[in-house]
Formats: structure tokens, sequence, C-alpha cells
């Protein structure tokens, strides 16, 4: 795969000329004074035929302790215990202080 650099006035010029381009495989990327600002490329074929069915069979296992119901413990905890559970707080190490929208004092050379 290539890829060609063409300023604007030359990918107006020669558009159908830059289509048979990428049709090929080929990306054209379009510059504004030499600097890239558009990237034309193929569009991904669609797909003419379904996925197969079961390309992960065999890599997944479930424990028959899976579907045993749950002890009253667990219930209540499900059903019982907080929506949003307590998770540990987190140290913003970056920030010293929380000076956002206050003014910051200038240290005075004395």
């Amino acid at each position: 795969m290539t890829m060609k650099l063409v300023n604007i006035n030359e990918a107006k010029a020669k558009l159908s000329e830059f289509l048979d381009f990428v049709a090929q495989g080929e990306t054209v990327f379009i510059c504004n004074r030499n600097q890239p600002v558009a990237e034309l490329r193929a569009v991904a074929k669609k797909r003419t035929e379904p996925r197969p069915i079961g390309l992960a069979k065999g890599t997944i296992t479930i424990h028959p302790s899976f579907y045993d119901p749950m002890t009253e413990e667990e219930l209540a905890e499900f059903y019982d215990g907080p929506v949003f559970p307590e998770t540990a707080p987190t140290t913003r190490v970056a920030e010293r202080s929380t000076s956002y929208g206050s003014s910051r004092r200038k240290k005075s050379r004395t």
C-alpha cells in the first residue's frame, strides 16, 4: 500500500484520477499548504456472508457451581446491600491544592 500527498487544487482538478488510485488500494492525503488535512481511502467492503457462530467454543468453561442457589447471606447482601458500594478513597498525587477559580498569591521577594 502506498500513499500520495496532493494539495487541494490538484485534488480538485484530478479527483477522478485519485479515486482510481484509491480503488487500487492506495491512500491519498489531501494537504493545505503541504500540511495533511484529510485522508482519501477506500471504504471497507460490506460483509457478504454472515459471521460463523461458535468461534469461541471451548475457550470458556462454566463451573457447575455457577448454577447453585445463592446462600442466605449472599441474598441479604444482594437485596439489602448498598446500591453503590464504598470504595477506597483515591489520592491525587499530582494535585497539591484545589485552587480552581481562586486567585493565587504571588510570592513576595523580600
